[in-house]
């Protein structure tokens, strides 16, 4: 049977690609975004309670209305805005399924959508899929500020929507106040929709504050935000995420989740909705990742690499211009065999793979972890 791929240019994504190296030379794994440490166990207690209680059949469609009311206190506690449990929350099979699902439900056939590069990766096949065009910004070094004058004129009578990750993957960015509200102008003169990836709303560094769309009322009125319990919980793993839309927005939302995955997991529903009732566990999050951050960054301080301390995400990207000028796949490579630490070379997520010889790494581990990879690292 001949088969016509629908992704045709995708292969396999480098951080599947960079941590089977990092496993098959033995090296320190500082590639992929998860912790190496473990979730709080009250957490793993509540789902180990829900379990037992019997919430092993279904979950409703949208999402257990428990959890969805304690996401609708958060976000008004934290932004101002009162989401609806009813009609304007879903639980998702993590953040990427909201961010596939909305674009699944509003992109057609030759619509454009502009997103920003350095950008992560799953968001242009799920445009492709679709029948969309990816019209991309390239934001550079060392700030990673767009320009919305340069946003403004790729706009046409074709753009359908704008794609912003905040803080961002790979870059540790912040859009600031100016920049959602520049967003927001353009929206709506240019009746554009939004999807904002807010994964990482808590972990943002240095007393700064994370400016969700859900702050903006107008920008609120056309933006899907996707977050992540995984990213907030230390739980990867879990693939537990949720979407936030008005409710005309959602209606259409929902219209492709109920016939993608219908619902997510049950049991871990009922414990993050019981978890969630101390705010503590997630409003502490700024000061521990930026206490890991700071050991990590004092601890390479010395070394050839040159560094922007990252805003927000648990990733810090690392200038190797003063070591090597090779490619930053190459030099991933020889970072993983040679020296035994595994990184993301950061052209994948540019434009045409524009080379800034940038490499990622991941600071969500251990003191014991950052350490290794510090002494690693000082050595090159």
């Amino acid at each position: 049977m001949k088969l016509t791929s629908k992704l045709p240019n995708v292969g396999t994504t480098i951080f599947t690609v960079m941590s089977k190296m990092a496993a098959d030379h033995c090296a320190l794994n500082l590639s992929q975004g998860f912790p190496n440490f473990e979730c709080d166990p009250l957490l793993i207690q509540e789902v180990d309670k829900a379990l037992r209680s019997g919430y092993n059949q279904y979950a409703p469609m949208q999402g257990d209305i428990r959890l969805r009311e304690m996401i609708a206190d958060k976000v008004q506690n934290l932004y101002g805005k009162r989401y609806d449990p009813g009609n304007e929350i879903t639980i998702t099979a993590g953040a990427t399924q909201a961010i596939f699902t909305a674009i699944a439900a509003t992109i057609h056939a030759g619509d454009e959508v502009i997103i920003f590069a350095p950008a992560y990766d799953c968001y242009e096949p799920a445009i492709e899929l679709f029948g969309g065009i990816t019209r991309t910004i390239q934001l550079r070094p060392p700030t990673f500020i767009p320009d919305w004058d340069e946003v403004e004129a790729v706009i046409n009578e074709r753009t359908k929507m704008i794609m912003i990750n905040s803080p961002q993957n790979p870059s540790g960015m912040l859009f600031t106040e100016f920049d959602l509200l520049q967003l927001q102008e353009l929206a709506e003169k240019h009746d554009l929709l939004v999807i904002s990836d807010e994964v990482y709303e808590h972990i943002i560094f240095d007393n700064e504050s994370h400016q969700s769309a859900a702050l903006f009322d107008k920008l609120s009125q056309r933006t899907y935000i996707t977050a992540s319990f995984g990213k907030t919980f230390h739980a990867t793993g879990w693939k537990m995420g949720y979407c936030l839309a008005p409710q005309n927005l959602m209606k259409e939302f929902q219209k492709v989740h109920q016939y993608n995955v219908f619902c997510v997991n049950h049991p871990i529903q009922k414990a993050l909705a019981q978890y969630m009732e101390n705010p503590e566990c997630y409003l502490n999050l700024p000061s521990f990742y930026q206490g890991k951050r700071d050991y990590f960054l004092t601890a390479i301080k010395d070394s050839k690499f040159h560094f922007t301390p990252s805003k927000g995400t648990y990733f810090q990207l690392l200038d190797y211009s003063a070591i090597s000028m090779e490619p930053d796949t190459l030099f991933a490579e020889r970072l993983t065999k040679e020296y035994k630490i595994a990184t993301i070379p950061t052209s994948v997520f540019n434009m045409d793979r524009m080379d800034f010889k940038q490499v990622r790494v991941c600071f969500a581990k251990t003191e014991k972890t950052l350490k290794e990879a510090a002494h690693i690292l000082n050595s090159i």
